[in-house]
């Protein structure tokens, strides 16, 4: 039964059976949207050969849903009380998500950020007062807890402060340094507020919670594919590189999602939760990898219907690019938690190099013989690191 208050106080670390809540799982469906929005923008940029041009928007935007979804998700792993005050201050940061998502086109269009920053200060305002009251009710770690409520607000001014300040199209030359200066401000908060005490947080749960994000957007990539294959259903064309690219695709995606869940990753960040940091922040650029591959292939699948501007060559790295990148962070990560690396670096290292050298036959064999070959080299590496791992079994 929900309880009206409960008083907010640290969760234990090693809470049994901790698990996401129902609300957890509502929260993230939110971010369904807004990431849908932010990939079906760069499938555009993709569809008309500008790439390059919509790179830095979407990872301008994909920063602020990533960020405003970990904010929530390490709070929560510390001080969930799940009473009434708890679940309608979360619900103020769902709408501000939602709102977030419709600025994502002008955003991403026509670099007006002014609806995604009236999502974000909603978000933040929820974020805020939970960190408040968090400070009010745990004295132990009171001084934390108003750091990061201080922190928050502090750079929030200076996201409004941007959005009023550059509301031209093109943006002015200062936008793009000032965002990285405030993003990098926004990365040091958690740093500079968990000196005066760590906060509890539950190793476990955050590895369930970043791997379900990770599914939604493996989940997502497969909505941008369905784009791509309504979109070639309606020029009326299913042929053979247009079935052979949206079974690639599906593959590939089951072999990213096998690759992510071969390390126990709850178990290495409870040994090691000093590199909980880097672990985290890794995961910018495998989300960011993912939302991009979706981009990608619907780009690709639609591309075997009719006629986009992009050049086969550009459609292949539109593919190989993020693969690569998701298969070197992850890595990364994986080495970051692990006392064994799950993932040898040279098996990797000779995936990544093949996946980026494959676009260059674009032009002669086709973007689906691309991304067929890219989803056979995903699929070797996983067939490989489960036999090494079979084998370091047997000798154990």
């Amino acid at each position: 039964m929900i309880r009206i208050r409960v008083r907010m106080s640290a969760r234990p670390i090693d809470e049994p059976h901790r698990a996401a809540s129902q609300l957890e799982l509502l929260f993230d469906l939110t971010f369904v949207v807004a990431v849908a929005a932010v990939t079906a923008q760069f499938a555009h940029f993709i569809a008309d050969d500008h790439a390059l041009a919509g790179l830095v928007p979407f990872l301008q935007v994909f920063f602020a849903i990533w960020w405003a979804w970990m904010n929530f998700t390490w709070f929560a792993s510390s001080y969930d009380t799940d009473d009434v005050v708890y679940r309608l201050l979360t619900m103020v940061q769902m709408a501000g998500v939602l709102v977030l998502a419709a600025g994502v086109p002008a955003a991403m269009g026509h670099a007006d950020f002014g609806v995604v920053s009236l999502g974000y200060l909603i978000m933040r305002v929820g974020l805020v007062a939970q960190w408040l009251r968090a400070g009010l009710e745990d004295p132990e770690r009171r001084r934390t807890a108003f750091r990061y409520a201080g922190g928050v607000a502090v750079l929030q001014a200076g996201w409004l402060w941007l959005a009023v300040a550059d509301t031209g199209a093109p943006p002015s030359a200062l936008a793009l340094p000032v965002f990285v200066c405030l993003a990098a401000l926004e990365l040091a908060v958690p740093r500079w507020a968990e000196r005066a005490r760590p906060t509890n947080w539950h190793p476990h749960h955050i590895a369930e919670r970043y791997g379900l994000f990770a599914i939604i957007l493996l989940g997502e990539s497969v909505l941008a594919a369905s784009r791509g294959v309504a979109g070639a259903l309606e020029a009326g064309e299913v042929n053979g590189p247009f079935v052979v690219v949206a079974g690639s695709g599906l593959v590939l995606l089951f072999a990213l999602w096998w690759l992510y869940f071969l390390g126990p990753a709850g178990e290495g960040l409870s040994d090691r939760r000093h590199r909980s940091y880097l672990w985290g922040y890794g995961h910018y650029g495998i989300f960011a990898a993912l939302a991009a591959l979706g981009a990608g292939l619907e780009v690709a699948v639609e591309q075997s219907g009719h006629h986009v501007a992009a050049a086969p060559l550009m459609l292949g790295y539109a593919v190989a690019v993020p693969v690569g990148v998701y298969l070197v962070l992850l890595w990364a990560v994986h080495v970051l938690v692990s006392a064994e690396p799950v993932i040898a670096p040279a098996a990797v290292l000779g995936c990544v190099a093949v996946v980026l050298t494959l676009p260059l036959a674009a032009p002669l064999i086709g973007v689906a013989a691309v991304v067929a070959a890219i989803a056979a080299v995903c699929v070797l590496l996983v067939a490989v690191t489960i036999w090494a791992a079979a084998v370091r079994s047997a000798r154990a």
